[in-house]
């Protein structure tokens, strides 16, 4: 930890993943971002806004991702994890369901 992290608070890294058609577009987002240590899932939300990461927006935009999102590769419904506390070089995955023929 650096000077500035120290004089800023505690703050961990986060990884952010958003890949496929979701909505209208297609998202390829790989991004790294900071979150002060205590970080919740549900306030990641609030965080990734202000961001300009569109991860509320692919939520909203396809509401099966909140059931099939992923946290560290393991599956991580929103709704029952929404309080549940982000650890550093944590991993936030969300893939769009492909179809094809």
């Amino acid at each position: 930890m650096g000077i500035f992290d120290r004089l800023r608070g505690t703050s961990i890294r986060i990884h952010i993943l958003i890949k496929g058609r979701i909505g209208d577009g297609w998202q390829d987002i790989d991004e790294h971002v900071r979150v002060p240590a205590g970080t919740t899932l549900g306030k990641l939300l609030d965080i990734t806004d202000a961001a300009r990461l569109p991860l509320r927006q692919a939520l909203a935009s396809s509401p099966h991702l909140a059931e099939t999102m992923m946290l560290n590769g393991e599956r991580c419904p929103l709704a029952g994890n929404a309080e549940r506390a982000l650890a550093d070089g944590d991993e936030i995955y969300l893939l769009a369901p492909l179809a094809g023929g």
